[in-house]
């Protein structure tokens, strides 16, 4: 086997591990998760270092850990932390035409505050607001689909995948103008999936009684729009770089991470501990998703280099659509995008230029096919924790990533007939 194949091992381990143990042994895998992902991190780090060199490898990594995956990890647990700090209490959620609407705000919220904040702003109300309901599944899945991952297709603010673009010369406006098409042909379905197997199930079920919304946390609120205004400015403050024992980490992107740690700090002090309870709010929620990327993050460069060096054809946008979208379902959506971003040529005003079709289709399969699998998109495993937490059945690795193949795939298929 060739060696460039034998370095992607550790990846495919670690996606092998986080899938197939919690189903197989799941106590054993929740006590032990650290140990056998740090394992598949050794592994590729003796790999990389037979390859390359042990100095070069051991840099690599500590460039990777230190630069990019903790401004990314931190900005993920400030957002779970001014979340979890803000409570909706009340509205007309809890029928099936109150899920609906909290579903389409949530999908036009994502676009305005990123799927992580609108996902972790709104799981907690419609959990709530069904906990009377024997079903509800449906819904955390529909949740995911729509404002976990399509209804941050309108900004850069919305998906990490775009911010990436956003950040490599994409304007801004862009993908509101060339996106809102296939979102529309994505959500309409799901939304009428939803509603319906919602209005069946909700028939054998008591109505609840309708309250007053009220909204609590407003700290926290102000918190999660002082974080969204400062993340768009990394694409236009550019002061140089900062050197962290010879990791290389650009200095807009050491303030953002700063930022998010003085939001977290500020939100633990000062949110009220009822808020937090009433949300069952708890960072061990998080050590399995800080784990796992860590490992992806560890892992994850040989499996660049290999698509790197594929060759797509660059005037052929339906196999960039599903190349980025099949690549996206597993690897993780912003890494993704930016490798085809970078095989597409990475000029963003010729990329962005109409028609547009090839960024077109390489942003809407990062985008769209996010929630395939719970590693598509970080939302993924943050929303199946909180519901998995608050006593909803999720189903496995496998098991939801079959139920999101059958409900998506030909809803990717009509996207594949009208746009690319």
């Amino acid at each position: 086997m060739p060696m460039k194949f034998i370095l992607a091992v550790p990846f495919a381990m670690v996606l092998l591990s986080f899938a197939v143990l919690p189903g197989l042994t799941s106590r054993f895998w929740h006590r032990r998760m650290a140990v056998i992902s740090l394992f598949w991190v050794a592994l590729g780090l003796v790999l990389n270092s037979a390859s390359r060199g042990a100095g070069e490898a051991v840099a690599a990594l500590w460039q990777i850990s230190a630069a990019e995956f903790v401004p990314f990890m931190v900005l993920l647990l400030a957002l779970y932390a001014l979340g979890g700090g803000i409570l909706i209490s009340g509205g007309p959620w809890g029928r099936p035409a109150g899920n609906l609407l909290l579903l389409i705000i949530g999908t036009m919220l994502a676009a305005v505050m990123g799927t992580i904040g609108a996902a972790l702003l709104l799981i907690h109300p419609l959990l709530a607001a069904n906990a009377h309901r024997f079903e509800k599944r449906h819904l955390v899945l529909a949740f995911i689909v729509l404002v976990g991952n399509a209804g941050g297709a309108l900004s850069p603010l919305g998906d990490p995948p775009l911010l990436v673009g956003f950040l490599r010369g994409v304007p801004f406006f862009w993908p509101l103008t060339y996106l809102w098409a296939p979102l529309l042909v994505l959500a309409v379905p799901v939304l009428g999936l939803c509603y319906g197997i919602d209005a069946y199930l909700a028939k054998r079920e008591a109505q609840p009684q309708l309250q007053k919304l009220r909204v609590r946390g407003t700290l926290n609120i102000l918190l999660l729009f002082v974080l969204i205004l400062a993340i768009p400015l990394e694409g236009v403050w550019h002061p140089g770089v900062v050197n962290l024992l010879s990791a290389q980490m650009p200095v807009e992107h050491l303030a953002v991470t700063v930022l998010a740690i003085g939001c977290i700090a500020i939100s633990e002090i000062f949110t009220p501990k009822s808020i937090r309870a009433h949300n069952r709010f708890a960072w061990t929620a998080m050590r399995e998703i800080g784990i796992l990327f860590f490992a992806i993050f560890a892992t994850i460069g040989p499996v660049f280099a290999l698509l790197q060096q594929a060759n797509l054809d660059v005037d052929h946008s339906l196999l960039w659509f599903w190349a980025s979208g099949v690549a996206s379902a597993v690897l993780d959506a912003a890494p993704t995008y930016l490798i085809f971003f970078q095989a597409a040529g990475g000029n963003a005003a010729q990329l962005a230029a109409a028609p547009s079709h090839l960024l077109m289709a390489l942003a809407a399969g990062s985008v769209f096919f996010g929630p395939v699998t719970y590693l598509g998109n970080a939302p993924n495993l943050m929303i199946r924790e909180i519901a998995a937490r608050r006593g909803v059945k999720m189903p496995g690795f496998f098991a939801y990533a079959v139920a999101m193949i059958l409900v998506l795939t030909p809803i990717y298929i009509l996207m594949s007939v009208l746009f690319f």
